[in-house]
């Protein structure tokens, strides 16, 4: 690993990180109508990195000591975090302090590749998938107070590069390639690991680091436990009953006795009282891992800084860091106002959870738990369809509920009502017509039409994205458009995998023929879900394999 060595010192840096430290964990609402009375509580969680070491961290960051200020965040301290602090508050005024240096000599730092894969460009893609998850694999480790890790009892997958830790809803997508490639072991193993994570705090991470805690992803758990008893599920939902309706919790947490027009954490009531839930975090400060970047875009935003804040955390829960579905400009990413919507995606996974505990409680033979989790999947159903489905249109989309009205912002996330059988036939068919006229483009589903230079809008595609897509449509008997997506998408990889030998996480599906950009860092490759629905989409469709 390579420091990027900056001798210029500047004392505003002290002065931001001060400020920044008193920010840190706070839990002020945004300004625009919260609820301030709702009954909810907050999980206790680790402390994150930029708590351990305040001013040393901001210095790091803001001097971007690391080109990635991931980098930083999952170093390991080599001795006590107070005795960092206190050396470096002794010494960095001091002449001929080196920053670069001081980290150096006290951190252990991460590696992207620890055992760099070398890809065999004589193999099959299928054999290539299939050697690169015992790379991809990391073993349990100690517990380390001083480390951004938290410790997982059993192996899990990692997508590669950057992200050397287990990531939430990543892995749905990543074990229908273990499932695929014969390895029910890992999914079981992955699968109570996330039970671990959700009985230690109360729902699941973004990502197993201590500064990941305060936000979730896309809550998939659901799923991957359908895939450990693809025959019954409803007994795999029972085993994990406890789990289930523990991170139901959580995304509920103050829904009851919410008043209309208001919002406590991930709920929302609106004004005919119907509740439907919006992606959020649990603290208004900067992301340890793009701090410095996000401190730049509220000063760059003009708008109350904890509100940029949460709104981009809010972002980083929804999976799409960053997208122009947040935007209230529908282009810029100064006016993110995540925590202002009410996602289809989002809602329609909760309504497949719904569903789920409902299947579980039944095969326990809890009569009354199976009645209320119907009538809840009944209730969020129609408020999907009266709030996020556009008749004129024919397609889902997200609603701004303090604005009352549609976001007009259409995106792949149309597909998510079919994925988890929500929409009506009828419903399925229009949105399958709209998204061939409007997403499907030469190497399958582009995530948006806009193209804002973020990362989660065109030209890029995204591997869990097709995947929905052709769950979802051949769920509703819309087989021909499912099988286009996936030749399409599959073109587009193996195109890839022949061009270097390796799958990237994102690819331009528009046909320039570039390299997938945008977003806050630089394209990686592993990669995880890449991989698992490759292996998915190979397994349906046998004829998209090649020699």
């Amino acid at each position: 690993m390579t420091l990027a060595v900056s001798q210029h010192r500047c004392s505003r840096f002290a002065v931001i990180a001060v400020a920044a430290s008193l920010a840190l964990g706070a839990f002020n609402p945004p300004a625009f109508a919260e609820a301030s009375s709702a009954v909810g509580s907050v999980a206790v969680y680790p402390t994150p990195p930029s708590e351990l070491y305040p001013e040393l961290f901001a210095a790091v960051q803001f001097e971007h000591v690391f080109k990635d200020g991931k980098t930083f965040v999952d170093a390991v301290p080599k001795m006590s975090p107070a005795l960092i602090a206190a050396q470096y508050k002794r010494e960095k005024d001091r002449p001929g302090f080196k920053l670069a240096d001081f980290v150096q000599q006290r951190f252990t730092l991460p590696q992207d590749n620890p055992d760099a894969y070398v890809s065999d460009r004589t193999q099959s893609l299928e054999q290539h998938i299939a050697g690169l998850w015992p790379h991809l694999t990391r073993q349990p480790q100690k517990a380390d107070a001083a480390s951004s890790l938290l410790p997982l009892p059993e192996p899990y997958v990692v997508p590669g590069g950057r992200f050397r830790e287990v990531y939430y809803w990543d892995s749905y997508f990543t074990m229908l390639g273990l499932l695929q490639n014969g390895k029910p072991q890992s999914i079981r193993a992955m699968v109570d690991n996330f039970a671990n994570l959700i009985d230690r705090y109360g729902h699941i991470p973004n990502g197993n680091r201590s500064y990941y805690l305060s936000r979730s992803q896309p809550p998939f758990y659901f799923k991957m436990v359908g895939l450990l008893s693809m025959q019954d599920e409803a007994a795999a939902y029972a085993r994990y009953l406890p789990q289930l309706q523990r991170e139901y919790a959580f995304w509920m947490d103050g829904a009851n006795g919410l008043k209309p027009g208001t919002a406590y954490r991930r709920v929302v009531a609106l004004a005919d009282g119907s509740i439907l839930n919006r992606y959020y975090d649990d603290r208004a400060t900067p992301r340890d891992e793009s701090y410095a970047e996000d401190v730049a875009l509220a000063q760059h935003s003009g708008r109350p800084a904890a509100e940029v804040y949460r709104d981009a955390r809010a972002g980083a829960e929804s999976g799409w860091d960053f997208s122009s579905r947040w935007f209230a400009d529908g282009k810029t990413l100064a006016t993110i106002e995540t925590t202002a919507i009410l996602p289809v995606d989002l809602n329609s996974l909760l309504y497949g959870l719904e569903n789920a505990i409902r299947l579980g409680c039944e095969r326990v033979h809890d009569m009354a738990c199976s009645s209320d989790f119907t009538q809840r999947a009944e209730r969020r159903q129609l408020a999907v369809q009266k709030y996020l489905w556009d008749e004129a249109a024919g397609h889902y989309v997200d609603y701004q509920w303090i604005k009352q009205q549609s976001t007009n912002r259409p995106s792949a996330a149309t597909l998510y009502p079919l994925f988890v059988g929500l929409a009506t036939p009828e419903q399925a068919a229009r949105v399958a017509e709209w998204v061939s006229k409007k997403l499907l483009k030469p190497y399958g589903v582009v995530t948006t039409p806009v193209d804002s230079g973020q990362q989660w809008d065109a030209p890029n595609g995204w591997a869990p994205l097709q995947w929905i897509a052709v769950d979802g449509l051949n769920r509703y008997g819309q087989t021909v458009l499912a099988r286009d997506i996936a030749t399409r998408w599959m073109g587009k990889v193996q195109q890839g995998y022949g061009n270097s030998g390796k799958l990237v996480e994102k690819y331009d599906v528009m046909g320039s023929g570039a390299e997938a950009g945008g977003g806050e860092y630089a394209l990686q490759d592993g990669f995880g879900w890449t991989n698992g629905v490759a292996m998915q989409l190979m397994t349906i469709y046998p004829e998209l394999k090649r020699p």
